[in-house]
């Protein structure tokens, strides 16, 4: 196994795991959004085998600077990790890839490492980072806060309160990042049926941690609301969104 560490520079060569096909749309937004992060700490490591093979990922970085509704400025934070094939999990690469941020964090001298997890979708389930020491110390709707910690005086990171921005948002709203690839492509399915159904979707990138840390949804970096209900916080199919809005309009007549 070899640890590949991306950057700038190799970017278009290692891929970004989770988006490996470099002529999709998708690759270059989160490729530029990539770049711009790396200078403010954020690491993406990938696990390979003896044949270059990728096997896993994690994307990291300073939780001062995290995409997620959180606070917690004297830690690592863990934004992303996956093993991608079912038959390499449970074999141990997830805990090699959660040393990687633990190592990171050692050597910027942090108090320690957090992350959000979940049992739905697009997170890791808190099982591997319970195994490796995490404990879980808030909790708010489908998502968990672990956190590991060598530095006992430090204060515990924190959650915030995504369920306060909600209001915010009167008539149909889309916000999102490029953090993940794979909002485009939903963002831009997302505007087809929304004009088809003559809703008007009022659509916003989030461009910075701290717009991010204040949207209306855990995940943070995906939010799709009506009148101030939260209807989806990751990214959905066209179809998905079908049914939203047949239901949604179906509530309101």
């Amino acid at each position: 196994m070899k640890i590949i560490t991306v950057t700038p520079e190799n970017v278009q060569d290692e891929t970004l795991f989770c988006i490996k096909d470099i002529t999709n749309p998708g690759f270059d937004a989160k490729k530029a959004w990539f770049k711009k992060r790396y200078a403010e700490g954020l690491r993406m490591k990938i696990l390979k085998d003896t044949n270059d093979k990728m096997i896993g990922f994690i994307e990291f970085v300073p939780a001062s600077n995290a995409w997620r509704p959180i606070n917690a400025d004297d830690f690592i934070f863990i934004h992303c990790m996956y093993v991608y094939s079912k038959k390499d999990r449970n074999q141990g690469y997830g805990s090699i890839l959660i040393k990687e941020a633990e190592k990171e964090a050692k050597k910027r001298k942090m108090a320690g490492v957090c992350v959000m997890s979940s049992k739905g979708s697009w997170m890791a389930d808190k099982t591997i980072f319970e195994k490796n020491g995490y404990k879980e110390i808030a909790r708010r709707g489908r998502f968990e806060l672990l956190s590991k910690k060598w530095i006992d005086e430090a204060a515990d990171p924190q959650l915030y309160d995504w369920t306060l921005q909600k209001r915010k948002y009167q008539g149909w709203h889309l916000l999102y990042a490029d953090q993940c690839p794979w909002h485009e492509k939903s963002v831009a399915a997302l505007l087809d049926v929304a004009m088809d159904h003559g809703i008007d979707l009022k659509v916003k990138k989030i461009t910075n941690a701290q717009e991010a840390k204040q949207a209306p949804s855990g995940f943070g970096v995906f939010s799709l609301l009506h009148n101030g209900k939260l209807l989806e916080d990751h990214y959905l199919s066209a179809t998905r969104f079908k049914n939203i809005l047949q239901k949604e309009l179906q509530l309101i007549s």
